[in-house]
């Protein structure tokens, strides 16, 4: 479990493919930035851009994850070198700063705009239709790790825009700060949102 808070951005600093088949995985190396590793153990989960992936090694600054085919092909940013947003899995004893997060991702979301407005900034994601029943107005998404409150929704018949208002720490402290436009973003949808929908479904019956 996560909590969208992230602690880090850290750099995918190398990519070996696990095989030399099509559906092989990759291992990555990741330099953790900021993120303090002298308690992460082998085997331990650490999220990055949501994704929640298994410490098989550790390096001087930083760690290395094996990806598998099917993660690469459900996520976007973990198949390049480039900067990572890292959080590492909630013990018990900490502070749940932003929303409980399972570290899956739900789908793929499109940037439609990411413009300055006042102080703050508006991102503005087309996400698929399958996830719209999902997102609430006030209620909580994860967009590459990063628990966000959803301002506005605007249904369309192929998907669903939703609005988040970034305050400036945000954008200083992720990854967000590179989106713009047609750039892909892992989502995670709310967990008391999916609970909410199977409890639903299954009084209808």
């Amino acid at each position: 479990m996560f909590t969208g808070i992230i602690a880090a951005v850290g750099n995918i600093t190398s990519i070996h493919p696990l095989g030399t088949t099509a559906d092989a995985g990759v291992r990555l190396t990741i330099h953790a930035g900021g993120l303090p590793m002298e308690d992460v153990a082998l085997g331990d989960s650490i999220a990055l851009n949501g994704a929640c992936m298994t410490v098989i090694e550790k390096t001087p600054d930083g760690f290395t994850v094996d990806v598998s085919r099917e993660s690469l092909n459900l996520t976007v940013g973990l198949d390049q070198l480039s900067e990572v947003n890292l959080e590492k899995a909630l013990t018990l004893s900490e502070r749940l700063g932003g929303h409980l997060v399972s570290g899956h991702v739900d789908g793929l979301g499109t940037v439609q705009s990411f413009l300055p407005v006042g102080e703050s900034w508006e991102l503005v994601i087309a996400a698929p239709k399958a996830l719209a029943k999902y997102l609430a107005y006030k209620g909580s998404i994860v967009v590459n790790g990063v628990s966000l409150t959803v301002n506005r929704i605007d249904d369309r018949a192929d998907s669903c825009h939703f609005s988040i208002n970034l305050i400036p720490h945000t954008i200083e402290v992720t990854t967000l700060r590179h989106l713009k436009a047609g750039s892909k973003v892992n989502l995670e949808i709310d967990m008391i949102a999916r609970y909410v929908e199977r409890m639903l479904s299954t009084s209808h019956h």
